[in-house]
């Protein structure tokens, strides 16, 4: 094949975390190996609603911009990260069809389920799998009857065509390749690559000693799980600041009232004020009631050497170690190790300390550019 030269192809979402992180250091990790790249961006934003959706039908919409960067780029790798609505099996068809190789980054579950995290009523669910996703419509998991029926009909229709198309799936965790095998995808083609942070990312030694309050920094959703870390956090007595925006705010902050919880809503933040949030704080919480494929947030707070307590599901015990991570949806639990860390700063500092010497090994630049060219020239 050559020395690479990747295509980068993304469609933004409409309220954008933490797969534009991904693409931003993948961009800057094939900069720094000096790899000839180029970036092809659609964003949902910029269509309407009946245009996503029709685009979502269609399998994608413009294909002939995806074959004609190929083409001005001869590109031999043509790298996805986010399909929908705008890019679909169409872009990556026009991609094979124009002589490139074809990988497909899944950072979640998108393929198969219509709210991308397999989630509802307080817990996982996989009810939609392979073809199957009528449960999606009969549950209105989109909170709309309509896109519900399109999303529904866009997965049954178009999956076929996006696994053909795709000369290898890449998922960030073990637990990511292991789901997505058993939903559906051919497990031979699904490999591992776990997610980086650039070095200026790590802190020299951990201050979490010094740490003044519990943060949460993830979407106001309810599969999320910050009512029970609200719950926890008055449990504990433990200052809990909570970082993010979404449909469950008004919830939320409802919740917190109703407890006299020590919460603090902030909204959302950009990575600079996350990034000073996690200066003072004391422990980050990732509550989730559903399967994390992995999780920047609980990746940048274990760099910056802040303790993380995290739920079992999912990816977390593998990121963070299992003896960091509580069941999920349970307040007791959460706030039991919550106050033994708010209750002993020396533990904090040492956790904190312990979680920096485990990401830099495992989450560092180099490992992911290593595997990331291994994979270019196998493709070849």
């Amino acid at each position: 094949m050559g020395p690479p030269r990747v295509l980068v192809v993304h469609n933004r979402y409409r309220l954008e975390g933490g797969e534009e992180r991904s693409v931003e250091l993948h961009l800057r990790a094939l900069r720094e190996a000096r790899v000839e790249h180029a970036l092809l961006e659609r964003r949902s934003a910029e269509a309407s609603r009946p245009g996503a959706a029709g685009a979502l039908l269609r399998g994608g919409s413009r294909s002939t911009d995806v074959a004609a960067a190929v083409r001005l780029l001869d590109a031999n790798v043509a790298h996805f990260h986010n399909l929908l609505p705008l890019v679909g099996p169409r872009g990556l068809a026009a991609a094979r069809e124009s002589g490139a190789r074809v990988v497909a980054h899944l950072h979640n579950l998108r393929l198969f389920c219509a709210i991308a995290v397999a989630a509802r009523d307080g817990g996982p669910c996989f009810r939609c799998h392979h073809r199957l996703t009528l449960p999606g419509f009969a549950l209105n998991c989109r909170g709309s009857w309509p896109e519900a029926a399109v999303y529904a009909a866009a997965l049954w229709r178009h999956q076929p065509a996006t696994i053909a198309a795709v000369d290898r799936f890449l998922v960030p965790s073990r637990y990511a390749a292991g789901q997505v095998a058993k939903l559906g995808l051919p497990a031979e083609r699904v490999e591992v690559l776990p997610h980086y942070l650039p070095d200026e990312a790590f802190a020299e030694r951990s201050s979490a000693a010094a740490g003044a309050y519990a943060l949460v920094a993830a979407r106001l959703s309810p599969e999320k799980g910050i009512d029970t870390a609200i719950e926890a956090a008055a449990r504990a007595s433990v200052p809990l600041r909570v970082a993010g925006e979404g449909p469950a705010g008004d919830e939320l902050a409802a919740l917190a009232r109703s407890r006299a919880a020590p919460v603090e809503l902030l909204g959302r933040l950009d990575r600079g004020g996350i990034r000073r949030e996690l200066e003072s704080a004391a422990m980050l919480l990732m509550p989730s009631r559903y399967h994390e494929f992995a999780g920047y947030a609980a990746l940048e707070a274990a760099a910056a050497g802040v303790p993380v307590i995290a739920s079992s599901l999912g990816a977390p015990p593998e990121l963070l170690g299992a003896e960091r991570c509580v069941p999920p949806n349970d307040a007791d639990a959460l706030a039991a190790r919550m106050a033994a860390l708010w209750e002993d700063p020396v533990r904090r500092e040492r956790e904190g300390g312990e979680l920096i010497a485990r990401v830099r090994e495992r989450h560092g630049r180099e490992p992911f550019t290593r595997a990331l060219l291994d994979l270019y020239e196998r493709l070849g």
